[in-house]
């Protein structure tokens, strides 16, 4: 019978048990991972969220009752197990515990509706469906550990550089870059939207003197995209900066990329082994690539691409079979960027906005923005939009704005990068997807 007190409290987890603790009596708690009864003696591994820890049962060692209570237990039920330490070469992590007592917190049902051993490989839709479930396995686990390491390195390194925390409305009142792509919902008594990018608010935020600003939120996008690498909420880490053009927050963007990139390299080696990762660290800078040369590439691999064209997937799937790492994509063609993005002094045509790639990839974009406030009409006039929707917006430029850039880089495109997986939701806890609202 499962308990319903907590009398046992843990005093370490798998990974701090080593052979220099042999001979003590510690307390551990988590979920039963395997169990093998050989008779005259039971190994029980158990699962925490660091690590698998054995606890060898001798009938010959080990009290008579707690010996059948142990042939009794359940996979993934929860327990805490008492015990002694003991040196064991062919135990995990050299180290096995013979217990004094074990409790069951609570016993798991059975069948499983989804294998917790990695030894089965189960469609991504089953694992999903059952996701609290599948997490409790390391190799799922790991990745999402990997992705808090790297989005406590980028807020670090952003409050290093002396950028100021921002929270922008997710609820909105119309388009904030002029798009179609929004989940509309009901906001009392008339329509509103979720937010598709907090980019309209990050530049009312130069006119507001705080100079440097970051955000990592969600961010929405009612795309009907079915694909490996498209979300319908995601989470974007933002960026805007006044008094700077699009290469210098290009610079940004590459430093912050290989400093998350050097931190989770040597904060998670458990998780990257896990996964086996052999994470490499780029050189500064990255290469820039300008877009003509791009849509040369694209089109010497027998790839059709027009100039004025954005890169299809087979755009970037040939880029990615000759540029292998992360580089940059610069002077856009000015048409086919948003209107608040500024063009060229010396080439209207072309566009102070880049790409960051890795490999076929898109991970990040931004641009040098449009600070002055009759351009910005003008650009938006040139799209179709109406001025008067965005007159909220417009009139932070009217009363002094500085000129200024940003980005914005995708957490699961990124988390993508690093640890190698090519399914952008196994990146997120719980993905939505135009087939999936649950769990």
């Amino acid at each position: 019978m499962a308990e319903t007190g907590h009398e046992c409290m843990r005093t370490h987890y798998s990974k701090e048990i080593t052979p220099e603790l042999n001979g003590e009596e510690i307390i551990i708690q988590g979920w039963i991972h395997e169990i093998r009864d050989l008779g005259g003696i039971v190994f029980l591994l158990l699962r925490d969220r660091d690590g698998i820890t054995q606890v060898t049962a001798p009938s010959k060692k080990v009290e008579g009752e707690l010996f059948k209570q142990i042939q009794g237990l359940k996979k993934e039920s929860v327990i805490t197990v008492r015990g002694i330490v003991q040196e064991s070469a062919k135990a995990p992590g050299g180290v096995e515990i013979i217990p004094i007592m074990i409790r069951v917190l609570n016993e798991s049902k059975l069948p499983l509706p989804l294998d917790t051993t990695e030894k089965v490989r189960a469609e991504i839709d089953t694992r999903l469906d059952s996701r609290f479930l599948d997490l409790r396995k390391h190799n799922v686990s790991s990745i999402f550990k990997i992705k808090s390491r790297m989005l406590h390195s980028v807020r670090m390194f952003f409050e290093k550089n002396g950028y100021i925390e921002i929270n922008t409305p997710k609820l909105v009142a119309s388009a904030t870059e002029g798009g179609t792509e929004l989940f509309p919902i009901t906001y009392f008594e008339r329509e509103a939207f979720l937010g598709q990018s907090p980019q309209l608010y990050k530049q009312m935020m130069m006119s507001s003197g705080f100079d440097k600003v970051y955000e990592i939120a969600p961010i929405f996008r009612a795309e009907e995209h079915d694909t490996l690498r498209h979300l319908n909420e995601a989470i974007s880490i933002d960026l805007e900066a006044a008094f700077c053009n699009h290469e210098d927050v290009m610079v940004l963007l590459e430093q912050m990329v290989v400093n998350a990139l050097k931190d989770v390299k040597e904060h998670c080696t458990q998780e990257l082994e896990t996964l086996g990762v052999d994470l490499e660290v780029p050189e500064l800078p990255f290469e820039r690539v300008s877009y003509d040369d791009a849509v040369d590439l694209v089109n010497s691999k027998g790839v059709a691409m027009h100039h004025g064209e954005d890169l299809s997937r087979a755009a970037e799937k040939a880029l990615g079979e000759i540029k292998d790492g992360y580089y940059f994509i610069t002077q856009w063609p000015t048409d086919i960027k948003p209107f608040y993005v500024m063009h060229s002094d010396e080439d209207p045509a072309k566009s102070c906005a880049f790409d960051l790639m890795y490999r076929d990839l898109e991970v990040s974009s931004g641009a040098k923005r449009v600070h002055l406030h009759d351009i910005l009409v003008e650009k938006i006039k040139n799209k179709g939009l109406n001025p008067d929707s965005f007159n909220r917006y417009l009139a932070a430029f009217e009363y002094g704005m500085p000129p200024h850039a940003g980005w914005g880089l995708g957490a699961e495109r990124f988390t993508m990068c690093i640890t190698g997986v090519h399914n952008i939701r196994e990146t997120v806890l719980f993905p939505r997807d135009r087939r999936r609202l649950t769990p």
